[in-house]
């Protein structure tokens, strides 16, 4: 089971990772600002796997690549919402950050709460209770796996 962190609809680039961090060195240094207007303490709380469930058009705003490069160095497992944001959904994919639609998981779910992530089966489960997500074809999936599109590029180089 994984931890929910529960987001409304909007979030956007600049919640995720205020604009004023990009000037950092890396993303390593930046990681621990995400989320700040939102939650000050999110990235002391977060833990690798936790998941964020979301609402509507979740990482609006910016092209930035450090929203979801910030969430994936979390070790955040998947960013689960209603909708998001075209540019967001690219970036996450091209950096191997799972971005899962799934309708009528948000209401079933808590902050704080937990649910069973399933990338391969594109499921979530909240208190027994199964829900399908957009299952994301092979070739997505086998980007992910390898950790981005750069990784996987490389490693059907090798």
């Amino acid at each position: 089971m994984n931890k929910v962190w529960k987001f409304h609809n909007d979030v956007d680039t600049d919640q995720i990772i205020a604009s004023q961090y990009l000037l950092l060195p890396d993303i390593e240094a930046m990681k621990q600002y995400t989320f700040e207007s939102l939650d000050p303490d999110f990235a002391k709380k977060a833990q690798p796997g936790d998941l964020i469930v979301a609402g509507e058009n979740f990482g609006c705003g910016s092209s930035r690549e450090q929203a979801p490069s910030v969430l994936k160095a979390l070790g955040i497992k998947a960013v689960i919402a209603k909708s998001f944001a075209r540019i967001f959904y690219r970036n996450s994919i091209n950096i191997g950050l799972p971005v899962i639609v799934c309708k009528d998981l948000y209401e079933h779910v808590e902050d704080g709460g937990q649910a069973d992530f399933d990338l391969s089966a594109g499921t979530v489960t909240v208190d027994g209770q199964v829900f399908s997500c957009t299952k994301l074809p092979e070739y997505m999936q086998n980007i992910l796996n390898a950790g981005g599109l750069i990784a996987s590029l490389n490693k059907e180089e090798a």
